[in-house]
């Protein structure tokens, strides 16, 4: 069982511990992370949510996603997200240092099953030059379809063009940070 610290409305530790789903259950502020995984060619790694997801199931997102967890920041929380969600062929130690953050956003979401998210998103890049391609990079299958590289001119058209792209406020920020590397 996952457990977060609940937040106030301001994103400060109001000291109370609850389970994720109690979390999403009452509505309750708490924490999450966004990573984007960024390659040597400028493209970003984007997944295609498994079908059987609950939440936002077919549609694609941002490299890794997930909660910070009671007793970790947001940076300890990314390098376990990041080692969790993605598998590569080839040597990987992630290190505190390869990690850029970028900012802060509060996000309100109600979906159809009754959930509830309030969180905080603390959004990082994450720059790996070692995926070369999409084929050398494995997720969870029961939690990911697909996964792929894009450069910045087609992730600019998924955001403006494709329904079936999650769009928040974090791809405005990857995509000048694209734009300019």
């Amino acid at each position: 069982m996952e457990y977060v610290d609940v937040l106030d409305e301001n994103g400060v530790a109001t000291g109370e511990i609850i389970t994720r789903e109690e979390a999403h259950k009452t509505g309750k502020w708490h924490r999450a992370i966004i990573v984007a995984i960024i390659n040597a060619e400028n493209k970003l790694l984007i997944q295609k949510r498994a079908k059987t997801k609950k939440k936002r199931p077919g549609m694609w997102d941002v490299s890794v996603a997930g909660h910070v967890t009671t007793g970790q920041d947001s940076l300890s929380s990314s390098m376990r997200e990041v080692s969790e969600e993605v598998k590569v062929d080839f040597r990987w130690d992630i290190a505190a240092k390869d990690f850029r953050y970028m900012f802060s956003y509060r996000c309100q979401e109600k979906f159809e099953d009754g959930t509830i998210e309030n969180q905080y998103y603390d959004v990082f890049i994450m720059r790996e030059p070692k995926i070369t391609s999409a084929e050398n990079v494995k997720f969870q299958k029961e939690e990911v379809e697909e996964v792929k590289l894009i450069s910045a001119s087609e992730l600019d058209w998924m955001v403006n063009n494709d329904s079936n792209f999650v769009k928040r406020p974090i791809y405005d920020v990857i995509l000048n940070y694209l734009y300019r590397y």
